[in-house]
């Protein structure tokens, strides 16, 4: 357990630095190269399939030979390497800073630095957005990450190590990478795409819960953030992104969702959260707040159910 902990904390206070190369960038080359001897065939789905199925084994199968011949090395060495592939894993850090930049920008008046910095964290049109719009995307970006970015590979980590977190980390990057529902990858990208949904299942729904437990920590409006996450949980064209934004807006009084513009045309996305109080910049601070704790509480909660498990089966 001692691995989890360690690369939790370096992940809290080194994130992603520019200079570290991240083993996503070679698990993004590898769907790349893939993807493009693949689609000479006939049949995007089954290649799809193909696809899914070569990158979830290759990111669990070399982790778990490196820790191998670590461990046969010495259990210690083990131990360190397997906390450093942790610490790569979470995206906490990472996902504050990158989004302060676009809060800093805002405090700063700077709506063109603001407008670009959310645009590298959404792929929504932001050239014209108001600072209420770039405040609810930022929002939005964070309270959905924390799901997938953050709880979900917690969960994976503590039940199958480094290994098993590295097999989410390859699906949830082949998600974002070909599972969209266009043209070009409405077939191909099929089964990453339902792959991902399932990992999530369960880590969303407990990361509803969590974010509710943290609102509870931080005096805010706990009873709101657990009634709008019952109620809005399946607004959402995810069947698991809502019931982490969901919470985050009961807790806040804003409403997210709603109008917005992609490739320049406008749609009207389901809403989370009742308007009680405008979007402003500083509930971007208070998201990040949410965040922070409910990882924490992630992090708890998730070792020592397994702790007590363990001590069951014994």
């Amino acid at each position: 357990m001692i691995q989890i902990y360690i690369g939790y904390f370096l992940d809290i206070i080194f994130g992603d630095p520019q200079w570290m190369h991240h083993p996503v960038r070679y698990i993004g080359r590898a769907i790349n190269g893939l993807e493009k001897v693949l689609k000479k065939g006939r049949g995007e789905k089954l290649a799809g399939v193909v696809l899914l199925l070569a990158i979830m084994s290759l990111c669990f199968v070399v982790p778990y030979g490196i820790l191998y011949l670590c461990n046969r090395i010495h259990p210690m060495l083990k131990l360190g390497v397997e906390a450093l592939m942790i610490y790569q894993i979470f995206a906490t850090k990472c996902l504050h800073v990158e989004t302060k930049k676009v809060y800093d920008a805002l405090v700063a008046g700077d709506m063109k630095e603001a407008r670009k910095y959310i645009s590298y964290l959404c792929s929504r049109d932001t050239d014209k957005m108001t600072e209420e719009e770039i405040s609810r995307s930022a929002i939005e970006t964070v309270s959905e990450n924390i799901a997938d970015g953050i709880i979900a590979p917690l969960l994976f980590v503590v039940l199958g190590g480094a290994p098993l977190g590295w097999l989410y980390k390859g699906v949830n990057t082949l998600d974002s990478m070909v599972g969209y529902k266009n043209e070009k990858y409405i077939d191909f990208g099929w089964a990453s795409a339902r792959m991902d949904d399932v990992l999530n299942y369960v880590p969303a729904r407990l990361t509803g819960l969590l974010v509710v437990l943290a609102t509870v920590l931080l005096g805010f409006d706990f009873k709101s953030s657990f009634r709008i996450m019952l109620r809005d949980r399946r607004n959402h064209s995810s069947p698991n992104s809502a019931y982490s934004e969901a919470p985050v807006a009961g807790a806040l009084g804003i409403q997210l969702g709603g109008r917005t513009s992609y490739f320049g045309v406008y749609s009207e996305k389901p809403t989370m959260g009742d308007p009680i109080n405008q979007i402003q910049r500083k509930h971007i601070n208070d998201t990040f707040k949410i965040m922070y704790v409910t990882s924490f509480l992630g992090l708890v909660s998730f070792t020592l159910a397994k702790m007590g498990l363990l001590a069951v089966a014994l």
